[in-house]
């Protein structure tokens, strides 16, 4: 019989993120109803994405992790399966009033650009994977953030897998080269698919270096079926 509802481990992985926006950050105000500036990090606590949202932040996260989110899902530019760690700067109470709305926006790109800044120094390959450069502006003092780690230790171990990781994230090269294969796409999208690959070939490099630095040599005919020659 066929099961109903989504995958367990999809299940436990949201109910930590309805958990993470569930609390308060202000009395009778949750963190999922604030606007701000989010980041998404891999299992290594890498950066790999950064936005910003004049929505509920739970609400846009939300939509990214279920791919309901726009662009950076659809175009294959993020695997929502890399995403291990969310960290949120709510911006609670703006110098500048909402209804002033250029004001507004101009502060929240100022957060998101502090925000991108931020994380492209802590990144060890020094990128993430937003399509476009975050816009220029003034460098601004951040609120308080939260982070949280989303995957539930029940399955953190076969998520983080470093098999697994390779595995998808070629299989997102792969989806994203197709893309820019079909399409006239930005000079932005061939330089997240080098990131990508960037990405994939530490991963591949860190995991190799844990089965040492001896290869086999092949043994005659170990390819072709072929015996040795007497």
């Amino acid at each position: 019989m066929a099961r109903r509802g989504i995958p367990e481990d999809v299940a436990a992985i949201n109910a930590e993120i309805r958990r993470f926006f569930d609390q308060e950050v202000s009395p009778a105000k949750r963190l999922r109803n604030w606007f701000g500036v989010y980041a998404f990090y891999d299992y290594d606590t890498e950066p790999i994405y950064v936005g910003q949202t004049e929505e509920g932040l739970g609400a846009r996260i939300r939509r990214h992790m279920t791919n309901q989110r726009t662009d950076a899902v659809a175009m294959n530019v993020l695997d929502p399966f890399e995403v291990a760690y969310i960290e949120v700067w709510p911006l609670a109470y703006p110098p500048i009033p909402k209804k002033d709305k250029a004001a507004f926006e101009s502060h929240l790109s100022q957060c998101e650009y502090t925000v991108f800044q931020k994380v492209l120094s802590e990144s060890r390959l020094g990128a993430v994977l937003n399509e476009k450069d975050i816009p220029g502006a003034q460098l601004v003092a951040l609120p308080a953030s939260y982070r949280r780690c989303i995957i539930p230790e029940s399955i953190q171990q076969a998520r983080s897998h470093p098999d697994i990781r390779i595995a998808r994230r070629a299989l997102t090269i792969a989806r994203l080269a197709q893309v820019i294969s079909e399409r006239d796409v930005s000079t932005g999208l061939r330089r997240t698919l080098l990131t990508q690959a960037r990405r994939l070939e530490r991963l591949a490099s860190s995991r190799l270096a844990e089965f040492g630095d001896t290869v086999p040599v092949e043994e005659f005919g170990e390819e072709t079926g072929e015996t040795s020659p007497e």
